[in-house]
């Protein structure tokens, strides 16, 4: 292993959902973390991820090329997980997955920033249907046009205690008289979010590893409706699964997007309906979490430890799944 010695990392999008456990492993590591954010007031417990000010958080829009530039001052690697599910009014696809990443591997490789890995996720492509997706496949093209050497993960939908995955599943068995099914075959690899993140720090510190793509997803293979009837069974609810034809699903799906203009979650996307016509899972003979050394957790030995939230009298029902 030809592993850099510990130094400065800086982490874009360090706050969120996976930029959490990423931090915390970097910090067990030995490395000096700063956090480049919109809102570093928003995003001051993670001071706790590592010893007393090892870790530091500093003001960063990716879209601006100035912030960017500073953020990297003096960063030995460099760690873009920037990414959104859905366009608000303010935050565009194109503006934060392609030009935010064109000016992190851009400004990276000026300041000689000797290892940058770029998030981005499986189903990539640059030709996709979806906003989403081509976006991902564009900001891999243009993170490695100004950095050859960079590496791109690509994890399945990542699945733990504060995802937007089971729990919104869950949140919906426990509100709804029905659930429906989006493309119920379709395939999905959960990987869990302290295994991707333990991934990007290896791939962060070995050398070895530059200009690879790993494609991360989990020892199990799941079917929509699968994971439904699984999030179904955990939480206890009975409730009839129903198949929603793709035209209904793409109809409502416009309607649930509007909540997104005034900064609302909204319940399911055109994007998302359009990449679950397809399947989610690792490409043959794609390196992954073997190369990297890790032995990927299952959704079934975490997801039970949180969905219990969801069940009828939560972690004190009667009966659980």
């Amino acid at each position: 292993m030809a592993e850099l010695a510990p130094g400065l990392v800086t982490i874009f999008g360090g706050s969120g959902f996976v930029g959490a456990q990423v931090a915390r492993a970097m910090a067990r590591r030995g490395w000096r973390i700063r956090i480049a954010v919109r809102k570093p007031a928003l995003a001051h417990e993670l001071r706790m991820a590592g010893d007393v000010g090892q870790v530091q958080l500093t003001l960063c829009d990716i879209t601006k090329k100035e912030d960017v530039v500073a953020a990297l001052q003096g960063a030995d690697a460099a760690i873009n997980l920037v990414g959104i599910l859905y366009e608000t009014g303010g935050r565009k696809f194109d503006a934060l997955h392609v030009d935010g990443s064109r000016n992190i591997a851009e400004a990276a490789a000026a300041a000689g920033v000797k290892q940058l890995v770029q998030m981005s996720a499986l189903g990539a492509d640059a030709n996709s249907d979806a906003a989403y997706a081509r976006t991902k496949g564009e900001a891999e093209q243009a993170v490695r046009a100004a950095f050859p050497g960079a590496i791109v993960v690509r994890p399945s939908v990542i699945f733990g205690s504060e995802d937007q995955f089971l729990n919104r599943f869950g949140n919906m068995a426990s509100r709804m008289p029905v659930m429906p099914v989006v493309e119920g075959n379709s395939r999905l690899q959960p990987v869990h979010v302290m295994d991707v993140a333990e991934a990007i720090a290896r791939a962060t510190v070995d050398t070895r590893f530059s200009g690879e793509t790993f494609e991360l997803g989990g020892p199990t293979v799941w079917t929509m409706k699968e994971i439904i009837d699984y999030v179904l069974a955990e939480t206890g609810r009975s409730r009839m699964a129903v198949a929603l034809p793709t035209i209904a699903a793409k109809a409502i799906a416009s309607l649930a997007q509007i909540p997104a203009a005034i900064g609302l979650t909204p319940a399911l996307t055109v994007d998302q309906v359009k990449m679950l016509g397809t399947d989610n899972v690792v490409a043959e003979g794609a390196k992954g979490f073997a190369d990297l050394g890790i032995e990927p957790t299952g959704m079934k030995a975490i997801a039970e430890g949180y969905l219990w939230r969801y069940r009828d009298g939560g972690q004190y029902a009667a009966v659980t799944a």
